[in-house]
């Protein structure tokens, strides 16, 4: 009697099925048979080698995935610390799709550098403007992209004010080469603390100690352009056969040249110490030209810094609404920065009598030689309310500075 055979178990059924699979697979493989016997292989020596790595292949496999635990939820989100996870897969609430990580805002600092010499006149500015540099700062919030500020005193010497303003001391143009144009100080001043001092920020927003900020600044500078106020009287294009001394033809159109003085200005900082010796330089040689001298006055070393600017290929994007000059813009609005270069004359009915001392006035000439007192009279009603909140936060200022007049 023959002996009936021994049935096999499940294991050995799947085994022998995934035995077969394979050979089968093999048996449709031409690339592998002509590598095979490139190598000099016989194929009869061959396949029973390779069938038996094949079956115990399958057999780890098996037995593997047959005591492994199937995990449930997204790669990366077990609590255990054992477990690498790479970019993990966040979600979002119901209704949304996954995304990899979050975006944010990237927050781009700017540093407030203000030049300023060791006057009266320049000082008590460059106090008030401090504290509403300090309070407009700390009102704006931890997404604030105003950095640090920095008096750059460019005396050459300490003064009083050191420990309550953050100063740098930079020496003056030695004697004469100002030629009585002190402003020539300003890109000299800058040259020097953009090489030794350590500004932590990537940002330089260039200020004036009569600048009263209003409202927190953000950083109006991107993709390599500079942010600047447009001036109505810095005029490229009427004065382009003095210019192109200094911005010569191969360069490009004198509109290239934008009406921008050095301020408000805010520039990346590499940029800028690019800029700030040609700006020293253009302005120097302009002074010592009759004819740039007599073309641009008061206002040469801004065109100087409009000239070196464009020179080094960074143009800007003017925005009017950086700061109001009262009493000619009489709304704040949404502005960030009150300038008060013009004197404030009215008379008592609110009526503006610019080219006459008014009835009630407010310009900073008036104290050259001594800081304004506390408690200035407030305009009569009916003066722009530019004028008005131009005092409203001076009075404030001086109310609250410690050692005021002193």
């Amino acid at each position: 009697k023959k002996k009936p055979k021994k049935k096999k178990n499940s294991y050995h059924q799947l085994l022998e099925k995934k035995k077969t699979t394979t050979l089968k697979k093999l048996c449709f493989l031409p690339h592998l048979h002509l590598h095979l016997s490139n190598m000099g292989c016989s194929g009869t020596l061959f396949y029973p080698l390779l069938i038996t790595l094949s079956v115990a292949l399958i057999t780890y496999n098996i037995i593997i995935s047959a005591n492994a635990p199937l995990k449930q939820g997204f790669p990366g989100r077990s609590s255990s610390s054992s477990e690498f996870s790479v970019d993990p897969v966040i979600e979002l609430p119901r209704g949304g799709s996954r995304i990899r990580g979050t975006e944010k805002r990237k927050v781009r600092l700017f540093h407030i550098a203000v030049t300023a010499s060791d006057s009266v006149y320049n000082t008590w500015q460059c106090r008030v403007m401090y504290y509403w540099f300090k309070k407009i700062k700390a009102s704006a919030g931890p997404g604030s992209e105003m950095g640090g500020y920095t008096r750059i005193l460019h005396s050459g010497k300490p003064d009083k004010y050191m420990d309550e303003i953050p100063t740098f001391v930079a020496q003056p143009l030695p004697a004469g080469v100002d030629q009585g144009y002190v402003v020539l100080n300003r890109p000299w001043a800058f040259v020097q603390w953009l090489q030794q001092a350590d500004i932590k920020e990537d940002y330089i927003l260039m200020s004036e100690p009569d600048h009263l900020i209003v409202k927190p600044i953000p950083n109006l500078a991107k993709d390599g352009f500079g942010a600047a106020f447009p001036f109505f009287y810095i005029e490229p294009k009427k004065y382009e056969k003095v210019l192109r001394k200094y911005y010569p033809e191969e360069k490009g159109p004198v509109t290239n040249i934008d009406p921008i003085g050095n301020s408000p200005v805010i520039v990346g900082k590499e940029a800028l110490k690019k800029i700030a010796p040609t700006w020293m330089n253009v302005s120097l040689a302009m002074k010592k030209d009759p004819e740039a001298d007599k073309a641009f006055g008061w206002v040469l070393e801004m065109y100087a810094y409009a000239v070196s600017s464009a020179l080094h290929g960074v143009s800007n994007v003017l925005h009017k609404d950086f700061m109001i000059q009262p009493p000619w813009d009489t709304e704040v609005g949404d502005k960030y920065i009150i300038h008060y270069t013009y004197g404030c004359d009215f008379d008592m009915k609110g009526k503006l009598t610019y080219g006459k001392v008014g009835e009630w006035r407010f310009d900073k000439r008036s104290y050259d030689s001594s800081p304004p007192p506390r408690n200035l009279t407030m305009p009569p009603p009916g003066v722009a309310q530019s004028v008005v909140t131009l005092v409203k936060m001076v009075n404030e200022a001086t109310a609250n500075i410690p050692n005021w007049g002193s």
